[in-house]
């Protein structure tokens, strides 16, 4: 990984000597944008098209009147090393910090007042030590809970990720046979595997738990570090992510939606938009994957119908703009209440006086499409129980923003279904966080992604890797 240090942008890609090869990138998320701003690195003409009117995917930004509203709270973490490159490369480091330490705030309402903060933080120490004095002093577990946990945790160390039967089995029935609480789970487990993974326990695959788990608590000592965006997040996947496109050499087509993609005789590939045909030598299609099922060509996969069962999963978010302020701390997570996520959005969306607090609910099928009035009069009085600065404080504005396919659901199985890069059509390659990274649907998936299918447009191109690109993979 580099220091942190933005690369200077490359030369355009029209005035290298390689900029005969061509390719569309279909899908302008973070995995489309990685995808192109890498091949344009590589010197390969690229256009990218979009069919909204911006460019982020489900990680973006609009306005309400005078807040600049993310549509929901994203994070990453330090052990997210594509990510970081990608940040890296748009220049957008210093305005997405890292925490210097692993701290998170665990509120638990349903204990007497002065005894409801607990703390999940981690020392200079080496793994597993790093996390032990946090773990012996977490309040929300009984002793006996958290020894458990520590026995839990070294068996989760030793799990083999390679292994594809741990896709089979739901991360849930592994803890309990593990001797972790229905406490445990819900108090330790599912508050890091809900944000994580967008799924309870018992409804996501061992395999992509245990990836989680293995490589942001047991790997490096600063591997969960919480890293956000003190700005929109529009401001660094849309602004900047534009600009160092522009600056490669990238077209790049919003409100532009693929409605066929095909071979030519010659072996190069046609992408038709409304009004217009374009010709590449590579496509790659970084969309959702039902999308993605609609524009293959006949034969690019063995069974194209996986893609359709890959399930999908939502994400709701609730915004609630306060009078004044009511919350001291940048984040925290709670127990005892539905709230499952609190972050103070105050300065990131402009607001000038109050505070704005967004509430980020994972894996929440019951709820996603509930009124707006049944969510307020729900979420309203738990903020009045997890907060008590909300007590005396005017509510100024109150929504939801709901993602229903916000990512794809972890199950047990999908990793069979989860396709690589490369297709069996010369050319065509995928990308998106739903594809065999062997990630979670997260940034860092979507970015790797990205990677994947550029490093395998390289390769059958003929044309060298760009050096810094792949910086990120000695730091994993």
């Amino acid at each position: 990984m580099s220091d942190g240090s933005p690369h200077p942008a490359p030369a355009p890609a029209a005035t290298s000597p390689t900029a005969a090869r061509s390719a569309v990138v279909v899908g302008g998320g973070l995995a489309g944008t990685t995808a192109a701003l890498a091949l344009a690195d590589a010197g390969i003409r690229v256009t990218l098209l979009e069919g909204r009117p911006r460019l982020g995917g489900l990680a973006f930004s609009f306005q309400r009147g005078e807040l600049t509203v993310d549509n929901g709270q994203h994070v990453y973490l330090r052990c997210c090393t594509a990510y970081r490159w990608f940040l890296d490369r748009i220049q957008g480091t210093a305005l997405a910090p890292l925490q210097d330490r692993l701290d998170v705030p665990v509120v638990d309402v349903a204990k007497p007042v002065g005894r409801r903060l607990g703390r999940l933080r981690r020392d200079p120490l080496p793994v597993p030590l790093h996390l032990g004095r946090s773990l012996a002093a977490y309040p929300h577990l009984s002793l006996a809970e958290r020894a458990a946990v520590g026995r839990a945790a070294l068996a989760l160390k030793g799990l083999d990720l390679a292994d594809p039967t741990l896709d089979t089995q739901d991360f849930g029935s592994w803890l309990a046979a593990h001797g972790q609480s229905a406490r445990a789970i819900e108090a330790l487990w599912d508050l890091v595997g809900v944000a994580t993974l967008n799924a309870v326990a018992g409804d996501a695959s061992l395999g992509l738990a245990a990836m989680v788990f293995k490589t942001g608590l047991l790997s490096d000592p600063g591997a969960a570090d919480i890293g956000w965006a003190r700005v929109p997040l529009g401001e660094l996947h849309d602004r900047l992510a534009r600009k160092a496109l522009d600056s490669a050499g990238v077209r790049t087509e919003v409100r532009t939606r693929v409605t066929s993609v095909s071979t030519h005789d010659n072996g190069g590939w046609s992408v038709r938009v409304p009004g217009e045909t374009l010709s590449a030598d590579a496509v790659v299609l970084a969309v959702p994957q039902r999308e993605a099922h609609d524009l293959l060509p006949p034969g690019a996969l063995d069974a194209p119908e996986r893609l359709l069962e890959i399930g999908t999963a939502p994400i709701l978010n609730v915004h609630v703009v306060y009078d004044r302020k009511v919350l001291a701390r940048p984040f925290l997570t709670a127990l005892g209440t539905p709230v499952q996520w609190v972050f103070d959005r105050t300065d990131a969306s402009g607001l000038r006086t109050g505070q704005y607090l967004a509430l980020s609910q994972s894996a929440v099928r019951d709820e996603i499409d509930t009124p707006v009035a049944e969510l307020r009069e729900r979420y309203l009085p738990e903020l009045e129980r997890l907060i008590p600065g909300t007590r005396a404080a005017e509510v100024k504005d109150f929504f939801v923003t709901r993602e229903r396919t916000a990512t794809f659901a972890p199950a047990p199985g999908v990793g069979r279904l989860r396709p690589g890069a490369r297709t069996k059509a010369p050319g065509l390659y995928l990308a998106g966080a739903w594809t065999a990274t062997g990630w979670p649907a997260t940034m860092e998936s979507a970015v790797r992604s990205g990677v994947s299918a550029a490093d395998a447009v390289l390769g059958t191109l003929g044309r060298p890797r760009p050096r810094h690109l792949f910086a990120f993979e000695e730091a994993a």
